[in-house]
């Protein structure tokens, strides 16, 4: 598997990463789009699959974290930006705070994974997907009546920091971090969580504090996705962080195969292309302009599809990932 060995797989990828952005200026400007677009759902994808997938919980809430980073990304490069940079500034000082404020976003993303998830990762299955689906719903409305962030309009003239670069270098350094932890000795106390929580307490694992790590973290990368969103939109509102944006990760995650790291890729790769595909088919001909007007129903009738016929997800082959001892 390409994952077998994360340290080349991010030196690979963080490779990748830099030439296609520094030819970034010679690809069409949509292919930059939906390039951007996949390396920002494939870090969604896997932060969330650490939580749905390696540790057996079920979040709807992830795009709740996206909107928190993103805010905070943005309000950080917006409104200190201008005072710590001059006019002037070299392009290095305006990436080395880009990344601050990426990391700012996460962290204070990962900051509302605690506070949800110290109080609610006592729950299972159903209690706990309402939980988050309702933080999500929260989040919304929380920044939806502030006004310095723009309120319901949200924030514009965010500066367009976002490339092919950090889209795919995010999405690498999570990919590595996720795959490490959970093939570590560490990550044992993840699997045997989801496995069985009852025989995991009786081993004295503490399968709370897991969960908690696992949300945090994912929350974390949730975060960072969030603000490589804002700076390559260049326009944030609550409406872009809603419900349906988090179902979009999850399905994502069980498309892919949950607690599968590639499988999970791959899906994120295919559920970006496919809506871009389905419009490109419906503007080739003027015959097939229905496919516009159908198109998500289409896409919802190819997910049950792919949901029939391999429950277990797409891309889900052989064993499930172990960590070595």
């Amino acid at each position: 598997m390409f994952l077998a060995r994360p340290k080349t797989f991010l030196l690979l990828a963080l490779a990748f990463s830099a030439v296609l952005g520094f030819f970034q200026s010679r690809i069409d400007p949509y292919f930059v789009d939906v390039l951007t677009r996949i390396g920002i759902n494939i870090t969604l994808a896997v932060s969330l699959n650490l939580i749905n997938g390696h540790t057996g919980q079920f979040s709807l809430g992830h795009a709740g974290f996206m909107a928190v980073g993103a805010y905070a990304a943005a309000a950080m490069t917006m409104f200190a930006g201008p005072h710590i940079l001059s006019a002037n500034a070299p392009m290095v000082v305006q990436l080395i705070c880009f990344l601050l404020a990426l990391t700012m976003g996460g962290l204070i993303a990962a900051l509302a994974g605690v506070f949800v998830g110290a109080p609610s990762l006592r729950l299972k299955g159903d209690y706990l997907a309402i939980v988050t689906l309702g933080f999500g719903q929260i989040i919304a409305v929380v920044f939806r009546n502030i006004e310095p962030l723009g309120g319901a309009l949200g924030l514009n003239g965010i500066p367009p920091y976002t490339n092919l670069f950090w889209a795919f270098g995010a999405a690498a350094v999570t990919v590595y971090v996720v795959t490490t932890m959970v093939n570590s000795t560490y990550g044992r106390g993840f699997l045997a969580t989801h496995d069985d929580e009852v025989a995991a307490e009786s081993m004295g694992i503490d399968t709370t504090r897991y969960k908690i790590v696992a949300f945090v973290i994912g929350a974390f990368f949730a975060g960072v996705a969030g603000g490589l969103f804002g700076h390559f939109n260049l326009t944030i509102n609550p409406k872009g962080f809603d419900f349906n944006r988090s179902i979009e990760i999850v399905v994502m995650v069980i498309v892919g195969g949950m607690g599968r790291t590639g499988g999970v890729i791959l899906a994120a790769v295919l559920l970006t292309l496919l809506p871009e595909g389905l419009r490109t088919l419906a503007g080739m001909s003027p015959s097939l302009h229905w496919i516009g007007e159908v198109r998500p129903l289409l896409y919802a009738i190819l997910l049950i599809g792919i949901m029939l016929a391999r429950p277990q997800g797409l891309f889900a082959f052989g064993k499930k990932p172990t960590p070595k001892p």
